[in-house]
């Protein structure tokens, strides 16, 4: 069992992700990752590196993930660079789902009606839940008798007390159509907290840790003792920040006003919300925060303009979940703005030293967050900052182990998890 590995695939819109690793779901060591583009165009690429060496190729045309699957496997098993020597040495799999609803609190042992339940659920996530089916349909017929494990991200959010997820709507919009905050992100908001409280040497149950999770798409999480007990994305991962192409928190009255000012429909409000709005919406550039921050520094107004308003967003959810904490012993930014971008860290925390947070700018400046955790606040400062790398597939690689691959069910007894026991 020694080289027994874990598989983990994260299926996206037109991309698949892997990763492999070699572990008893406490101590993963990675021994390659890839990912193949545009899926079902004709310039389909894999990009593979691992420990055996790297591989970037382009693939003839090809149809779909099926195809995709084809090149993956080719490549996991290819006798120069492949992690593997044959299928067999996969032990288990673990699937990225992007949303589980409140069927799913926990990872969960896919089947039949696993797998029906997750295409049921494309309808709150149809740029991902479909195409993540497609992935485990494959991947079962791949490695049959394998565990496989669907890890979702929404799983982590399954804590939230009622009066965090519930929307101000009539109840019956709750109980009869599941209208209410999910959030997401949980896996890697689940695994910076962990890796917090490791690099402190802190039980994580003692901990009460704000995670600002800031990339293209965007997100705070108030953890309390290892649980998530509030999040600012919700029903779709739209609400809350600001974000690459995404407008975050807005009036919901703004909506039936442009219906009917300027006769949208649902399809052009949601392409409007999800696609052009955010930073490049506002900064009328990019979505990328390294470009914006460059047009800020050369006197692009509007650049300015959107990386402020991000910055405050997330300066806000960090005071509000200060408040409903009662304290915050660390601040954790992580994905790739969070661990790259100095100027967002420094301009979000300014002037919250009367809150005990006081950032140290040399620390800001030189610390490598995509390499290794890094404290930015000063020596002086109650709250403790850090910027922790996120790694969500070593997360899903450890669920995926660390679970009873043979009694693991998400749901309750009747199919449905009633969070906080409403029904």
């Amino acid at each position: 069992m020694n080289d027994a590995t874990t598989l983990v695939i994260n299926a996206g819109s037109s991309s698949l992700k892997y990763a492999c690793f070699q572990g008893n779901g406490l101590a993963e060591k990675e021994t390659a990752r890839g990912q193949i583009d545009r899926i079902g165009h004709t310039d389909m690429k894999l990009v593979h590196r691992g420990l055996r060496g790297s591989v970037e190729r382009s693939l003839a045309p090809r149809q779909g993930y099926t195809d995709a699957f084809a090149a993956m496997l080719e490549i996991l098993t290819d006798p120069e660079v492949g992690p593997i020597r044959s299928r067999d040495k996969i032990q288990a799999v673990g699937h990225r789902v992007v949303h589980g609803g409140d069927t799913f609190t926990r990872p969960t042992r896919i089947d039949a009606h696993v797998l029906a339940e997750i295409q049921r659920l494309g309808a709150l996530a149809p740029l991902h839940n479909p195409v993540s089916a497609q992935a485990i349909e494959q991947s079962l017929l791949a490695f049959p008798g394998v565990p496989q494990v669907a890890v979702f991200d929404t799983a982590f959010h399954q804590t939230l007390p009622p009066e965090a997820f519930l929307y101000g709507l009539p109840y019956e919009y709750y109980r009869e159509h599941k209208i209410r905050r999910y959030g997401f992100h949980g896996t890697s908001h689940q695994h910076v907290s962990i890796r917090s409280s490791d690099f402190l040497k802190k039980p994580i149950e003692d901990l009460a840790i704000i995670s600002c999770h800031l990339g293209n798409g965007s997100s705070v999480c108030a953890i309390e003792g290892g649980r998530s007990i509030d999040t600012s994305m919700g029903f779709t991962p739209t609400e809350g920040l600001l974000m690459g192409t995404r407008c975050g928190d807005i009036d919901p009255a703004v909506l039936p006003f442009l219906m009917r000012s300027q006769g949208m429909d649902a399809d052009t409000l949601d392409k409007l919300l999800t696609r052009q709005g955010g930073l490049l919406g506002l900064s009328g550039l990019t979505e990328d925060m390294r470009e914006l921050e460059a047009a800020a520094r050369a006197g692009h107004e509007q650049a300015a303009t959107a990386i402020g308003v991000f910055c405050r967003r997330v300066r806000k959810y960090v005071g509000a979940y200060l408040a409903l904490l009662g304290r915050a012993d660390v601040i954790v930014f992580t994905a790739g703005i969070g661990q790259g971008s100095a100027l967002v860290r420094a301009r979000t925390l300014a002037g919250l030293e009367g809150l005990g947070i006081v950032i140290d700018e040399k620390r800001n400046a030189e610390a490598r967050g995509f390499e290794e955790v890094c404290v930015i606040s000063s020596e002086r400062s109650p709250v403790t900052v850090l910027v922790v790398p996120t790694h969500e597939e070593q997360m899903i690689a450890r669920l995926t182990l660390t679970s009873d691959l043979e009694n693991m069910d998400g749901r309750d007894s009747d199919g449905i998890a009633g969070p906080c026991g409403l029904a």
